[in-house]
């Protein structure tokens, strides 16, 4: 009885912190309390940055647009008879709401069999894979916020042929990904270099 007990408890222990593991930070307009809400994220974040030349700024300002930092979003369902929920719009998911095919090709391309959307290292790990795919298709810098979401949202394919020109709202989502970005870009440059330090570990005694 008493091992069981003890089960439930873990149980229960276990369920709270994959609670709060994935509760989206509560001030997501500033990078640095970002990072103080979600340690791990930083580190996270500067792999990639590191690995394809992102920078943070940007990887933070494409998941706050497409998911608001919510691990398990998705597109919301249309209405049948207007009232019924109907299908979702597309089969985007996740952090960085790529979809099902995308997300195939990444785990081809990279490796990375066990990657999981809803998981925030491999999301943003597949908006640098993305985004240097965007360098290489279509000539954008990693740094150009405006661009790199433009074709985030378009395709490469897209992009290249100038499907956004004709979408004002696309544009328009664009431009306030490229403003985020540009806040968060000046925001790190006052609080980075303590996440770069990081926090010494205490042994427990």
């Amino acid at each position: 009885m008493v091992r069981y007990s003890r089960l439930l408890v873990i149980a229960a222990l276990t369920g709270l912190v994959a609670a709060c593991a994935t509760t989206p930070p509560a001030q997501q307009e500033n990078a640095c309390k970002i990072f103080e809400d979600k340690r791990s994220w930083y580190s996270a974040t500067r792999k990639v940055e590191k690995k394809y030349g992102v920078p943070i700024s940007l990887q933070l300002a494409i998941v706050k647009q497409e998911s608001a930092f919510r691990s398990h979003a998705k597109p919301e369902r249309g209405k049948f008879l207007f009232i019924f929920p109907g299908a979702r719009p597309s089969s985007a998911t996740g952090y960085a709401q790529a979809l099902d095919t995308t997300w195939e090709t990444y785990k081809a391309d990279t490796g990375r069999r066990f990657a999981d959307r809803n998981d925030f290292d491999d999301a943003v790990d597949f908006i640098g894979w993305y985004a240097d795919l965007s360098r290489q298709r279509s000539g954008i810098r990693p740094g150009d916020a405006y661009n790199q979401y433009l074709a985030y949202h378009e395709g490469q394919g897209g992009y290249n042929r100038g499907s956004y020109r004709g979408k004002p709202g696309v544009q328009t989502i664009a431009r306030q990904v490229a403003h985020n970005a540009q806040t968060y870009e000046s925001q790190l440059n006052r609080c980075e270099k303590k996440f770069r330090r990081g926090i010494p570990l205490i042994p427990f005694i």
